[in-house]
Order: C-alpha cells, then structure tokens, then sequence
C-alpha cells in the first residue's frame, strides 16, 4: 500500500482489500443517490403522496451505527467505511428532512417522532459502548449492533409491503 501513497505494508492482499474497499464504497454512493428521483418528485409536487419515509429513517440509522464503528473510538484501519457511513448519514438526514419539509401534519409528525427515536437509539449506542465496554469488546459490541441495523436497513422497505390492507391479520 505504500507504492499507492498510503501507509501500511504493500501486498497483493492489502491491494485487493483497498480496491474492494473503494467499489464498495462507489456502489454504496449509487445506493445512496439512487432516491433522488423519488425526492425530486415530492418536490414537484409539493407532496411526499404515498411514500413511506421509513427506509430512509432506518438507513440513517444504519448509518450512524456504522459510522460510530468505524471512528477510532471504536475500530481502527476502518476509513472507507467512516466515509462512505458520514456521506449516507447526511444524504438520509436530508432526504428525512426533505420528507418532513413536504408531509402532512400527521406524516410528519410519525416522522419527526422517528428521527428523534434514531438520534436517541444512536445516543444510547455510544453511551453504552464507551461506559460499559473496553476497547476490544466495544468494537464487538458495535459491530453486532452494525449488523443488526443493516438487516433492519434492508428488511424496511417490507413495511410499505407488508400493510392491513395486504395481511388483515396484522
């Protein structure tokens, strides 16, 4: 990695890791642009219609939680990953920003009630994991926790799926 201007041994191993590294995070900024279409329609139309803000909160909520591992305070050799997780979390804070600019009263009210449930959950998580836990433990500690809110991040959009209009039973 030093032939590339980055500390560290130069190998083979590292220069792959460092290459998936950086299309992972390419692939992820595509998926983190990918709403636009969706958020330049609310604001044609003055109105989030039948968009469900959902995904976007439990996406900012993932992103915190990754972005909190990757920090020092937590891991260490983990950049690509802070970065990619700081630029998600400000495009999902501004796509639940926009959402809440263009909701009714009551959808943005769910939705402010949600944004402020996240910034508590992402709280409690660094409270939790710098009192309760040395540094090898927190780095676990965090990274379930990372793994847990990235299955919660791809299973939400199965909440506008999933309605009492489809299951009754529910």
């Amino acid at each position: 990695m030093a032939s590339l201007g980055l500390p560290g041994p130069s190998s083979y191993h590292d220069l792959c890791c460092y290459g998936a590294g950086i299309a992972g995070n390419i692939f992820a900024f595509v998926l983190f642009i990918s709403p636009l279409p969706t958020f330049r329609r609310i604001v044609r139309n003055g109105s989030t219609e039948q968009f469900s803000a959902t995904p976007y909160i439990y996406s900012l909520l993932n992103c915190l939680v990754c972005m909190w591992y990757a920090l020092p305070f937590v891991s260490y050799g983990v950049v690509l990953v802070a970065t990619v997780n700081t630029i998600g979390a400000a495009f999902q804070l501004a796509y639940t920003a926009v959402f809440i600019a263009y909701a009714d009263a009551k959808k943005r009210l769910k939705v402010s009630v949600l944004l402020a449930g996240v910034f508590c959950v992402f709280g409690l998580i660094v409270y939790v994991s710098m009192a309760l836990f040395d540094h090898k433990p927190r780095r676990t500690f965090v990274g379930y926790l990372s793994v847990a809110s990235l299955i919660f991040m791809f299973a939400s959009p199965l909440s506008i799926i999933v309605s009492p209009e489809v299951f009754p039973a529910l």
